[in-house]
């Protein structure tokens, strides 16, 4: 991959996750690794990982090769106003914004750079990212680059940039939507007898199982599940009420409301 210099502006949950994720990956060291912050707390814990701190936006980005942006909406034209003195085509910009297409980017920006819209979600701390990647024509020279960067994080999928909101409401609100199920799993458990902290193990390991008989297999959900299904048996029992209550059509709905939300706030 080379020993391009990545600056990440905004560390939250996702600028952090990303950059614990790039050390732990070990495809890139943290003295290679800038990130800039209003928060002091926030950049202490970079700086015990040995990752560059600067408050200014600019600083962070002066000897940058790749420059990404994870910050809220409300705050990306600022941002690229601040850092505009040191875009060029010789850097790359990878955007984690929500609702901000690549052609507004590019406006703000007001130079022809590449640039990328990137929607990873906050298992890339653990490199078990799905990560979606949006380019155009003028990102063809990195491409191969930041699809490598992004595997070294966990999963990749390259898609047309009109998905991209589609991919976030899936992706990056869906594991919060897996998280729950867990959570209303465990609450299931205890109420049949375990203790929390065994209830949360087996949901957690059930879910990680359920999770690779899908990948590695290939098979539809469905498939897997008459496996475990036999006439008049508890299993089936159990997702018929579901279904009842309107488990799959409120997650559904979830998924929905996400992405319309998105269309809404832009």
């Amino acid at each position: 991959m080379g020993n391009k210099k990545i600056a990440i502006i905004g560390v939250g949950n996702m600028g952090g996750a990303i950059a614990v994720g790039l050390i732990k990956s070990g495809s890139v060291s943290a003295s290679d690794i800038t990130v800039a912050d209003k928060k002091e707390s926030t950049l202490k814990k970079m700086s015990d990982l040995g990752v560059n701190t600067f408050h200014d936006n600019l600083d962070a980005t002066k000897d940058a090769d790749v420059i990404i942006v994870a910050v809220k909406p409300y705050h990306i034209e600022g941002v690229i106003s601040e850092i505009k003195p040191v875009l060029s085509t010789e850097k790359i910009l990878i955007s984690i914004v929500a609702g901000v297409s690549i052609s507004v980017i590019e406006e703000m920006a007001g130079i022809d750079i590449p640039i990328f819209r990137v929607m990873p979600n906050t298992a890339i701390a653990l490199q078990e990212s799905l990560t979606c990647i949006s380019g155009s024509s003028k990102t063809e020279a990195h491409n191969d680059y930041v699809v490598e960067l992004f595997n070294k994080l966990g999963k990749t999928v390259e898609i047309g940039e009109e998905l991209m909101a589609a991919a976030t409401a899936l992706s990056s609100c869906g594991i919060a939507y897996a998280l729950r199920y867990i959570r209303a799993a465990m609450q299931g458990g205890i109420e049949i007898g375990f203790g929390a902290e065994m209830a949360q193990f087996i949901t957690a390991q059930t879910v990680k199982g359920a999770t690779e008989l899908v990948l590695q297999s290939g098979n539809h959900p469905e498939r897997e599940i008459d496996k475990v299904t036999t006439p008049m048996g508890v299993t089936i029992t159990g997702l018929n009420e579901m279904e009842h209550k309107g488990f799959s059509s409120s997650l559904i709905q979830g998924i929905l409301a996400s992405y319309n939300k998105m269309g809404n706030s832009k």
